[in-house]
């Protein structure tokens, strides 16, 4: 509330502005008629619209400017300035437009207006069915009303529940700072308005490629002109004994985040078996629970292999400093009702269990059905697999990056991404999917943002000052930038996301500039580069 006052004390646009003030290329906020707007102006062109992004609130203001294009600083999520609308994920809501009239030497912004495009698709199949109600399978049957298409749409969903914000489930939502109200993606109602017949608890038993033929897990038969697979992946299971222990869960489900959130009322300690991104997530929203919380990891430093070992120790530092007690280099034994037993025979107590050791893609299905696979679904740059007309998106797609070659990733971002991108191409744009990888992860006071796709052997370098919250590590492979983690540091990472965008060299004098200009003067100094240790 105070910063949304903050906004409205800037200049009010319905007075009028002196356009000089806003120069090519730059945004400039100010309110109109009780709300926060953003004007932007591209050459002689002005443009008005909401200044909060309807994802998670955050200030368009602050983002990046690119073409007509506004980047939101917290999640990346791009809005059109010419009309407002949510053009990528993960807003899937427009922000208002406004009229602006030009008077004299000034501007006036004097109302909302309607810029809603219309859209004739270039191809139109009999049918689209979806496969998986994720973040790909729910973006993706927006996408396709969103594009003209008004053909019927089937969602086909395993969970019990409509597409709803997995990434929250181990953040705020399990750490007790988020109601469930604010999970579901849209309410039910809005499936309905769009026609899109949406099922929940239901699986597709066989797809019958050449007769073009779902059977579905009811025994029911269902036709489809274009097709998307969108089964996500599932949480690798302990086999240790003790594993199917009434208190052991694991988080993949709205359903398995209430489940852990039942029984940590009654626990007092937990053991987290796993420091992966979400396995120290649970390790955090536990502790915000009050709950004692000791993880077992099995290498030495926690997510060393992916942020690197400077960015790993702060995320270990920052856990241990509210309390959560680390197991480095250890495996669990066994499972029993009130402590996890060690490989080298130390016992942990506990009464609640969370195993985060990774996750397999949802495979079986297309392998089934003759659907190329090698560590996910293979497609081509325009998300389709070797059968015409069935596309994969999400956790299962491996796709070929521009940058980093063949990959396969499980962001909650890209996921969506390659489901509107995947909707747009089945009905005929012909769009290649390039997008840059993206996510984040909160840890306490400890906020991460990471772009790009880094691996083993990459140069590693580290800008700005880590322990203090502002600063960044820098992978390079081939002399090229190929990923960027960072902490505090909103702006760096939003213009050296365009730099992967365009898979730009990056010299070393451009990372010495950056940290110039996106840290504190104090800290422009700090730089070190080092031969990264990761292994693949």
């Amino acid at each position: 509330m105070a910063e949304a006052s903050s906004e409205l004390e800037r200049p009010d646009f319905e007075k009028g502005y002196e356009t000089k003030n806003v120069r090519d290329g730059e945004m400039f906020l100010g309110h109109a008629f009780g709300e926060p707007v953003l004007v932007a102006r591209r050459g002689e062109e002005l443009f008005a619209i909401g200044a909060t992004c309807t994802h998670y609130g955050g200030p368009l203001a602050k983002g990046l400017m690119v073409d007509c294009t506004v980047h939101c600083p917290w999640h990346h999520a791009r809005f059109d300035l010419r009309t407002g609308e949510a053009i990528a994920a993960p807003a899937l809501n427009s922000v208002a437009s406004y009229k602006i009239e030009k008077r004299g030497e000034q501007f006036f912004v004097t109302g909302k207006i309607d810029r809603k495009p219309e859209r004739i698709p270039k191809s139109y199949p009999a049918s689209v069915v979806i496969i998986g109600a994720g973040a790909a399978g729910g973006a993706a049957a927006e996408m396709l009303r969103r594009q003209g298409y008004d053909g019927p749409v089937t969602l086909i969903g395993a969970d019990e529940s409509l597409p709803y914000d997995r990434p929250n489930l181990s953040k705020d939502y399990l750490a007790g700072n988020a109601p469930e109200e604010w999970i579901p993606l849209r309410p039910p109602e809005f499936y309905r308005d769009q026609k899109i017949d949406a099922f929940t608890n239901t699986t597709v038993t066989n797809i019958d490629p050449k007769a073009k033929q779902l059977t579905l897990s009811d025994g029911r038969s269902l036709g489809y002109g274009a097709l998307l697979l969108a089964t996500g992946a599932e949480p690798v299971r302990l086999t240790i004994s003790g594993a199917a222990l009434p208190h052991v869960c694991y988080l993949r489900t709205l359903a398995d985040s209430r489940r852990i959130i039942e029984k940590a009322r009654n626990a007092r300690r937990a053991v987290v078996i796993g420091s992966s991104f979400i396995g120290l997530e649970v390790a955090w929203s536990l502790r915000e629970r009050k709950l004692e919380v000791a993880v077992i990891g099995r290498d030495s430093v926690p997510l060393g292999k992916i942020l690197g070992n400077e960015m790993g120790n702060l995320v270990r530092e920052t856990h241990e400093a509210h309390g959560v007690k680390f197991h480095f280099g250890r495996t669990p034994a066994a499972i029993h009702d009130r402590y996890v037993q060690l490989d080298d025979g130390m016992k942990l107590d506990c009464d609640l269990v969370v195993v985060g050791i990774g996750v397999r893609p949802n495979t079986r299905l297309a392998e089934q059905a003759g659907i190329a696979t090698d560590n996910g679904v293979l497609v081509n740059e325009f998300l389709e697999t070797n059968v015409p007309g069935i596309y994969a998106a999400g956790d299962i797609a491996r796709w070929p990056d521009p940058r980093a070659g063949r990959i396969r990733v499980e962001h909650w971002v890209v996921a969506q991404r390659q489901g509107q991108t995947a909707a747009r191409n089945i009905l005929g744009a012909h769009e290649p999917f390039t997008l840059v990888p993206f996510f984040w992860s909160n840890h306490f006071d400890l906020h991460i943002h990471y772009v790009g796709h880094g691996s083993g052997g990459d140069d590693v370098s580290v800008f700005g000052d880590l322990k203090a919250k502002h600063g960044s590590v820098l992978f390079r492979s081939d002399g090229k930038l190929s990923a960027i983690a960072s902490v505090g540091a909103i702006a760096r990472i939003s213009k050296l996301k365009q730099r992967l965008s365009a898979a730009r060299n990056f010299p070393q004098h451009d990372f010495a500039a950056l940290n110039a200009t996106a840290s504190t003067p104090a800290q422009a100094d700090v730089f070190q580069s080092r031969r990264s240790t990761l292994e693949c």
